[in-house]
């Protein structure tokens, strides 16, 4: 298939076709297996962080220098012209004539689309408020496809909070074009959003929703933690509520199927006790690892290198 990102954006991940997704974890596994350490070389990369992120800008940054390029940008928007009062508008219509693709995050749903409207170099969205996070589902997709060996007709949980958890939108999205069982472990104040489930049962989707880990665990090959994420709630009282609403303990993987897998986007805060480090069942460090791989792909992707 030719590539067909050269020069996009990359806003949602609703926007990319099953072969674009699929070209997309083919390049990530090649350069995974063959590092091309001169690809970018020349161009520049702005990264662009109006909200705090360790694995996400990092990944970014490394991989653009990895594969030859050059990095611009900052991690805080107080050391911004943002402070000044600039829009985000203004602000990307600038660094957009600096650069040669942004990579972006920002706490408003929607920003990446706007910063997408000021240039027209391509814009990467690397989270935008609680709506959505493309290249944290294509390492998703590509941490499944190699923990699996497939990635069709899987069963797959996601727990935590589902409500604000922008990972878990864009992977029940993807997950759309590979025939997977979902099962929604979440209180009822914190469940999918009804505009997504709605999206899965026009797509023929099956999915349930459940209160306890218990139910599903013995059932999935994925389970698909989160942290509940207090920075979104706007009432601190409800966080206080449904904070350690799930934790998931080593003992609860008794049942477990041989091939389970857990994955979790990160930060870990407590829901995922440290004893299960060390067991055949956690594969949350290698994800991390692979966002690298999936965002050289992508970088190279809408730089027309690949």
């Amino acid at each position: 298939m030719p590539n067909t990102l050269k020069g996009r954006d990359i806003i949602s991940i609703a926007e990319l076709s099953k072969p674009e997704i699929l070209l997309v974890l083919k390049n990530a596994q090649e350069l995974k297996k063959h590092p091309r350490p001169k690809l970018l070389e020349g161009l520049v990369m702005g990264s662009c962080f109006f909200e705090p992120s360790t694995r996400t800008r990092l990944s970014f940054e490394t991989a653009m220098q990895k594969l030859g390029g050059r990095v611009i940008g900052f991690a805080d928007p107080g050391v911004t012209s943002a402070k000044k009062g600039e829009s985000l508008y203004d602000a990307i219509k600038i660094i957009g004539q600096y650069v040669d693709v942004i990579a972006m995050r920002h706490p408003l749903e929607g920003a990446a689309r706007r910063a997408a409207e000021a240039t027209d170099k391509p814009i990467i969205n690397g989270g935008d408020g609680a709506n959505q996070h493309p290249t944290q589902t294509l390492l998703d997709l590509f941490t499944i496809q190699e923990c699996q060996k497939k990635l069709s007709n899987l069963h797959i949980a996601m727990v935590g909070d589902l409500k604000y958890g922008r990972t878990v939108h864009s992977l029940a999205q993807a997950l759309t074009h590979f025939g997977a069982r979902l099962y929604f472990v979440a209180p009822d104040s914190l469940q999918m959003p009804a505009y997504i489930c709605d999206e899965l049962k026009t797509k023929g989707v099956k999915f349930s929703m459940h209160k306890k880990m218990e139910e599903v665990i013995g059932k999935v090959d994925i389970f698909y933690m989160t942290r509940i994420q207090g920075e979104r709630f706007a009432d601190p009282m409800e966080y206080e509520k449904v904070k350690n609403s799930f934790v998931l303990k080593a003992d609860m993987l008794k049942n477990a199927k041989p091939n389970l897998k857990i994955l979790h986007p990160l930060p870990r805060v407590n829901e995922i006790e440290t004893a299960i480090d060390k067991t055949k069942f956690a594969y949350y460090f290698q994800q991390a690892e692979n966002g690298l791989y999936a965002r050289q792909a992508l970088l190279a992707m809408v730089l027309g290198k690949i």
